[in-house]
């Protein structure tokens, strides 16, 4: 019981960061059709954007200032680049963004060096938040999950009860009537880009001080954030969701579990041989395949219902 419980809260976490990841992205494409390949780049800049704040003027003024400079940095990347190439169809735009990706790994290398800096969890947040079965829940854990709730709270109030909601909505499927009515369109998409690369920027002032913060940290993110997206429904936020809570969980109990997949087969009452399957990969504990499992995930997903788990159209 302690097992599951702390593994459930742990997989919970780590899938809330996923959607605060993923829900940028997947605003930009549901509401420009754009793939941003330099979206968990932005995720990078919030955290090493937070560590500097954090040490000129502390962590709480950094929750607010870093995600507001990644987003600025966001809309003049749209206003002034990725806008200059969106005529020209999908293949320059994921170009440009793949080279911006680039450009921001190369710039943090240049300012902060290339290893990992010391961006710490601040000393109000440390310590637990209580214990279960003698386990200890962390008080940054909880506070991940609590600013991702009212992260998508904001989102999705934002989308469905404001007015700059239903511009933005409308503008993404009758562009033309929009503008004829007196709104700015190119201006709608650079906030809705300045946006996504914000919540990304988010996600990075909470999560580098979690994890590590270091010039590798898109990397590690950024194919799996993708998957994210594919899995819940390429521009679905609610899908986007549901697929960062599954992939979560199911990582963080897959790298807590020690037994072999032959055990583990075993205790579902399947039989199986190293004839059938190979003696190697019966020996593999769950935890070493924990890593790819998102990606065989994804492959499923590809197979079996290809526009993802509540999207409504493929590809």
């Amino acid at each position: 019981m302690e097992f599951f419980t702390i593994s459930l809260l742990n997989g919970l976490s780590y899938g809330l960061l996923l959607f605060m990841l993923s829900s940028g992205l997947t605003l930009i494409f549901s509401m420009m059709g754009v793939l941003n390949f330099a979206h968990a780049s932005f995720y990078m800049l919030g955290a090493y954007f937070a560590y500097s704040v954090t040490n000129l003027i502390g962590f709480w003024p950094a929750l607010i200032i870093a995600p507001l400079l990644v987003g600025l940095l966001g809309a003049a990347f749209e206003k002034y680049c990725l806008r200059r190439v969106h005529k020209f169809g999908h293949v320059p735009e994921l170009l440009i963004t793949f080279g911006l990706s680039y450009i921001l790994l190369e710039m943090v290398q240049l300012v902060w060096g290339q290893s990992s800096v010391d961006y710490r969890v601040p000393a109000e947040l440390s310590g637990p938040l209580f214990t279960l079965f003698g386990t200890q829940f962390p008080i940054y854990r909880g506070f991940m999950m609590l600013v991702a709730m009212l992260m998508l709270l904001a989102v999705w109030l934002l989308l469905t009860r404001t007015r700059i909601g239903l511009v933005i909505q409308a503008a993404l499927s009758h562009p033309e009537i929009v503008e004829t009515l007196g709104h700015n369109v190119p201006r709608v998409f650079m906030m809705v880009f300045g946006g996504g690369a914000a919540l990304a920027g988010l996600a990075g002032v909470i999560g580098g001080n979690a994890f590590v913060t270091e010039p590798g940290m898109a990397a590690t993110v950024g194919s799996v954030i993708f998957v994210v997206v594919v899995v819940g429904g390429m521009g679905s936020l609610a899908g986007a969701f549901l697929a960062s809570l599954l992939i979560g969980i199911v990582q963080t109990f897959a790298v807590a579990i020690d037994s072999s997949l032959m055990g583990a087969a075993q205790m579902l009452g399947a039989t199986v041989t190293p004839q059938t399957f190979g003696y190697a990969v019966l020996k593999l504990k769950i935890s070493q395949i924990a890593p790819i499992m998102p990606y065989l995930f994804l492959i499923l997903i590809l197979i079996f219902r290809p526009k993802g788990l509540l999207g409504t159209r493929e590809g």
